[in-house]
């Protein structure tokens, strides 16, 4: 993209109603403008990011065998009437009337129509297990919606749901997400950690969240320094062994394990290297057991021809709210720092002097080679403001171009997440980043 002629509404100033760095920043980097109450329209550098992230979910949950669908943002109450969370879920839940009268609601989750489709698709034991996932907007009506797409009250969740034929098969699937979480993260350059937990309105007695790592985190949490190398060794553990993924489970939850700070920390006392940080919650899984197959009415033919109510599991991942995440964990006083995994652009390339004639036919020469994975400042702006708003993106690599260099094919790059910059020639710069 040219930047002339592109979407990207920088900012100077600090907007008055952003309380942390990440609303700031995706305000000021023109990532996201709010539409009304804890609702934010995505332009078009905030939704490469968003999408970015949502294909490395997608890939993970591949991996581990899910397979991927679309269920509505509108549901009908009967569902939930049957499960008996319609009236219990609260007031964060929207719910509405169609021109006939028919109660429905915008779905805050997917528990009920999972189990309805499920339950009209899926007959014997010899179907089992299976894991169904999708990407969707959800909204839960916050009352006092604040931290910009932290806590929204319309977001992009990844939702999942096992189907097993009972508790042991339950816990396997179980343990499959929670190494296809770690590894997600991973992969989005963030720290994580998996911390027993309750489970809320969705219910369960098996309950992990998952914390990200960040000094501006919203709650207390004490780990294993062991997970600030941000080294699970993922690729050693199948997703197809229950062995292997037992092992894992092990490693996440016994040595490794964390707590927060309503929770007894004195059960650190034989861990040799403790830590206390700060933390940001991106992703919960649960184990609820047939707390909504027997009540909706699921039921498969077991081995011995009697019905059996399959025992699920729900695992969610906040895809928007983890574009928040990132940048908390990964900015500094210049702007974002963006992982190279999520960001919106590989590089930033910036003419400095927009109308020479060489350093116009370098750009567009390394524009080209591109083919889309950059973002070319040919504003005719001065170089300061180029090399501000440059930091301000986050683009991980900035190619900088000016009129001395091109002259004779050399060209600058800069990392963003160190301020390293060398001097190359433009082929060595290009086989660096492409």
């Amino acid at each position: 993209m040219r930047l002339s002629h592109s979407l990207v509404p920088t900012l100077k100033e600090i907007p008055a109603e952003a309380q942390i760095a990440s609303h700031r920043l995706m305000l000021r980097a023109g990532l996201v403008r709010q539409t009304a109450a804890g609702i934010y329209a995505w332009l078009p550098a905030g939704l490469r990011v968003l999408t970015a992230i949502g294909q490395i979910v997608r890939e993970e949950q591949n991996a581990a065998g899910a397979q991927e669908m679309l269920m509505p943002t509108i549901q009908s109450a009967e569902l939930w009437r049957t499960s008996g969370r319609y009236d219990a879920y609260g007031p964060e839940m929207l719910r509405l009337k169609d021109r006939h009268g028919r109660d429905l609601l915008y779905g805050p989750t997917n528990e009920e129509m999972i189990t309805d489709i499920f339950r009209s698709s899926v007959k014997s034991y010899r179907e089992l297990p299976q894991n169904l996932y999708h990407i969707q907007w959800k909204f839960r009506d916050e009352v006092r919606p604040r931290f910009g797409v932290m806590r929204g009250r319309e977001f992009l969740m990844k939702d999942a749901y096992s189907f097993d034929l009972d508790y042991e098969g339950a816990v396997v699937s179980y343990r499959r997400m929670m190494l296809a979480y770690m590894r997600t993260f991973q992969r989005l350059g963030l720290k994580a950690i998996p911390m027993a937990a309750e489970s809320g309105p969705i219910g369960g007695n098996l309950s992990h969240e998952f914390i990200i790592l960040a000094p501006t985190g919203e709650s207390a949490v004490y780990y294993d320094a062991a997970f600030e190398k941000n080294d699970y060794m993922g690729d050693a553990f199948s997703h197809d062994s229950p062995a292997d993924l037992e092992r894992f489970f092990a490693l996440m939850t016994g040595s490794y394990a964390a707590t927060d700070e309503k929770h007894d920390a004195g059960a650190w006392a034989d861990v040799a290297e403790k830590r206390e940080g700060r933390g940001i919650e991106v992703g919960h899984i649960f184990y609820f057991g047939t707390k909504y197959s027997e009540p909706m009415g699921l039921s498969v033919a077991g081995p011995d021809g009697r019905s059996v109510a399959p025992h699920m599991g729900s695992y969610g991942i906040g895809v928007s709210r983890l574009v928040g995440a990132i940048i908390e964990a990964s900015h500094d006083e210049a702007g974002i720092i963006w992982p190279d995994s999520v960001a919106p652009w590989r590089a930033a390339i910036l003419n400095l002097k927009s109308g020479d004639a060489t350093c116009d036919a370098l750009c567009e020469s390394l524009y080209a080679k591109f083919a889309g994975q950059a973002l070319y400042d040919d504003r005719a702006e001065r170089a300061g403001a180029k090399f501000a708003d440059a930091d301000l993106m986050g683009h991980p690599w900035q190619i900088i171009v000016g009129p001395r260099g091109a002259a004779t094919g050399m060209v600058e790059l800069k990392r963003r997440a160190s301020g390293e910059r060398v001097e190359m020639p433009v082929d060595a710069a290009l086989a660096k980043l492409l």
